[in-house]
């Protein structure tokens, strides 16, 4: 599927967004990628929402299953 989006959460690091993707700022400014790009989850970055890799320096650590993972498993939805 060309236009399908895939996020995959990193282990103790960003949320990895690979596809096309449109970022659009609260003031209406928008930011295009087309590929990959690293979404910060440790709330520490420099350069929000991208990854600047602090997560490493501050100790984040968030890896599939621990307390602050959705557990929940979600079935896939088709888009008609």
């Amino acid at each position: 599927m060309a236009d399908e989006v895939i996020i995959t959460p990193t282990q103790n690091g960003p949320n990895l967004i690979k596809g096309r993707v449109r970022i659009v700022w609260p003031s209406g400014n928008e930011i295009l990628t087309n590929g990959t790009v690293s979404l910060c989850r440790c709330g520490q970055s420099q350069d929000k929402p991208f990854c600047d890799g602090t997560h490493a320096k501050v100790g984040f650590k968030s890896v599939e299953g621990d307390e602050t993972a959705h557990r929940e498993q979600v079935a896939p939805k088709t888009v008609a």
